[in-house]
């Protein structure tokens, strides 16, 4: 009786979870999310549409470490049971997962005066550039920084060569993006850049090199100065708090 029980208990929990995706409200989006680099370069540009078009949006804090992302209702918006997923109701309750996507998403959608984009057909350059960062830290950055964090800080043994191995090709990546921000203040634009969505797709990431061992950024000062410069954004601070 008492797993019967149970199991209609979880049903209904699950049941509860997807009515909030279309439930009445005045705020257009649901962002299932938990505080992660992934979970917080969406509602760093959600802080930032909110300040510049008045948009709001639910959260819904996912705990991963109970795995409630590979939960059944959780695996019908993202069939590879990953945070963050956003639901846009304005859309038919429309679900996107995958960071880059849903940044690209709102984009397209919602960032209708081109605040943190660039128009694809007037400056195509531009546009390109934003787009091969955002490449770059989710292709780059984000997977090797995540390895170094796996090994450095929850394998369940000791293994020095794969320590070694992602928290070099992560300060290989810096690197890169020292390259790139000498005599820059963002990664895409002309002269001396514009603050744009591929600036959000790295910050979270680079901004917590301490939790996999990268105690300080002088090595790479131009990054050092970028994150500064991006940590003082109101928008960046408010979405860096979410969930």
């Amino acid at each position: 009786m008492i797993p019967r029980l149970a199991g209609i208990t979880r049903s209904l929990s699950q049941a509860a979870r997807m009515s909030t995706a279309t439930a009445q409200t005045s705020k257009p989006f649901l962002l299932y999310t938990a505080g992660t680099p992934n979970g917080r370069k969406v509602s760093i540009l959600l802080e930032e549409l909110k300040t510049q078009y008045g948009i709001d949006y639910d959260v819904e804090k996912i705990d991963i470490s109970k795995n409630v992302q590979k939960e059944p209702w959780f695996i019908t918006l993202n069939p590879n049971g990953r945070i963050p997923v956003l639901v846009d109701r304005q859309r038919g309750d429309f679900p996107v997962f995958e960071t880059a996507a849903i940044l690209l998403y709102l984009e397209q959608h919602y960032d209708t005066q081109l605040k943190f984009s660039f128009d694809p057909a007037t400056s195509p350059n531009d546009y390109s550039e934003m787009l091969q960062w955002i490449f770059f830290t989710h292709g780059g950055i984000g997977p090797m920084q995540g390895q170094a964090n796996h090994f450095v800080r929850f394998a369940p043994e000791d293994i020095p060569y794969a320590k070694k191995r992602y928290l070099d090709e992560t300060k290989r990546l810096y690197g890169v993006l020292n390259i790139r921000l000498n005599g820059r203040e963002w990664l895409a634009g002309p002269d001396r850049g514009k603050y744009s969505i591929a600036d959000i797709n790295a910050f979270p990431w680079v901004n917590g090199h301490t939790f996999c061992g990268i105690e300080s950024m002088d090595e790479w000062p131009h990054v050092k100065a970028w994150l500064e410069r991006q940590s003082e954004r109101p928008a960046v601070k408010a979405g860096t708090a979410i969930p």
